[in-house]
């Protein structure tokens, strides 16, 4: 009897910058890696909504994405998969995205998690320019981002998109989930069910 996948770490990330809250989850199966997770905030002065589930091979390599945003628009959902390093939205081809490997939620730092456990970087070793499927929120719109990671220390990243026009330090924990994020995101809540 197969058993479903097992809760690692649940908690609370608070948003910086404006109202906002993320619940979210690590679960771990026999051979993916599960992150779950909802989102509330204001979109254009609007109560907003959005929740996720991003299923991970071993590797940390994205296999697919299950999006859906409730705001003043009314609800929309997107459904992405990767096979192979080709992506696919809503089951249609999207070419722009050949080559990336990870997925980027522009709303949550749930997801600086699949390159930070992927590339397991050594300390003061950076992941060079790398490409991440971004979903733009609120509009659940995919395109290209070219970003890097800098590991400074044990827990601590530097993370730069588009050529270095933004940076942020992230501090993560034991499972590589953002503790901060400079400027975005503050977890102010965590439970390990394994007890360690």
């Amino acid at each position: 009897m197969s058993r479903g996948p097992q809760l690692v770490r649940t908690g609370l990330w608070r948003w910086l910058q404006g109202p906002g809250l993320e619940r979210f989850q690590l679960l771990r199966a026999t051979d993916q890696s599960i992150l779950r997770g909802t989102v509330l905030t204001f979109s254009d002065g609007h109560p907003a909504e959005a929740r996720y589930e991003i299923i991970c091979d071993n590797s940390w390599r994205t296999l697919s994405a299950d999006l859906a945003v409730h705001d003043k628009n009314g609800e929309r959902a997107l459904r992405i998969r990767s096979e192979n390093g080709r992506w696919y939205e809503n089951d249609q081809r999207n070419e722009i995205l050949n080559g990336c490997i990870d997925i980027d939620l522009g709303w949550s730092p749930s997801t600086n998690t699949l390159p930070i456990r992927r590339l397991q970087l050594a300390v003061s070793e950076s992941s060079g320019p790398v490409t991440a499927a971004w979903v733009r929120f609120p509009q659940l719109k995919l395109e290209p981002l070219p970003q890097e990671y800098l590991r400074l220390s044990a827990r601590e990243y530097r993370y730069s998109s588009r050529g270095g026009a933004f940076t942020a330090q992230i501090s993560v924990d034991d499972e590589g989930l953002v503790i901060t994020y400079e400027g975005f995101w503050q977890r102010v809540q965590s439970d390990n069910p394994q007890g360690q």
